[in-house]
This record gives C-alpha cells, structure tokens and sequence, in this order.
C-alpha cells in the first residue's frame, strides 16, 4: 500500500476508503492482499486531481465513469465542469461578503481595554433582522 500511496501521491487511509466506497477495485490475492494495476495508479491520479479541483465523490465517479467511457462526449464533461464552476463562483462571493463584513466589524472594533465592542454586538443581533448581512458599525 506504500508504494501505490506513494506512486499515486493519495494517503493509503484515502486509497482504502476509494475502495470501501466502489471507486476503484484492485485485484485481491488468496490471502487478500490488494494487488494494484498500473490502470488503478492512473484511476487513483485522475481521482485525486478530480478531489484537488473540488469535486465531490458523487462527482468523481460520475467523472471516472465519463473518462471510462470511449463513446462520451466531451459536452458532458463540459457540463459537470461548468456546474462544478458556478459552484465556486458562488461560493466565493459567500466568502467576499463573510470577509468584507468582518473586515468591517474589525475596523470598527477599538480593540482596547473598554468593554464596546462591535464585533460582540453584531453577533448578538437578532437573526430575524433584515439587514442580517450587513455589519452593525459606529462611527
């Protein structure tokens, strides 16, 4: 198992678990030893890519059985891609607004020995507040 770790550059823990789950299948001897194929080393490479770039497992084995797929279309490929793209994109503008509320509430935060604190008062607002994404800030 160190070696294909090694070879593949995934944890051993990580190759165990893409077998639990069905993703890759090495060969087992009588005994049960795991014999993996140069075949399950690029699988083990592109999954670990696939996992590099975010996809989800789900993602990964639809991806896996696209690139095990000769008669695919590369449009399928495209629209995996393109979802997966949409998806950062989102959640990067999630991020944005969660880092410039902060950048806010820090500013606006004296950060010496009196007990105001606007970052504490934020936190406390009511949730049901309509403006809940935006920074409660003294001037």
């Amino acid at each position: 198992m160190g070696d294909v770790s090694r070879r593949s550059g995934l944890p051993a823990k990580t190759i165990r678990y893409y077998e639990d789950i069905g993703l890759i299948y090495p060969q087992r001897s009588e005994n049960g030893y795991r014999s993996f194929r140069e075949q399950d080393l690029h699988k083990l490479a592109f999954l670990g890519r696939a996992r590099t770039l975010g996809f989800t497992i789900e993602t990964c084995r639809a991806l896996m059985a696209l690139y095990e797929d000769e008669g695919r279309e590369s449009a399928q490929v495209k629209r995996i891609a393109e979802e997966h793209l949409a998806q950062i994109d989102e959640k990067i503008t999630q991020l944005q607004s969660m880092r410039d509320t902060l950048d806010q509430l820090v500013h606006a935060c004296a950060g010496d020995h009196r007990p105001d604190c606007p970052i504490l008062k934020d936190l406390a607002r009511n949730t049901t507040d309509k403006n809940i994404g935006e920074p409660v800030v003294r001037r």
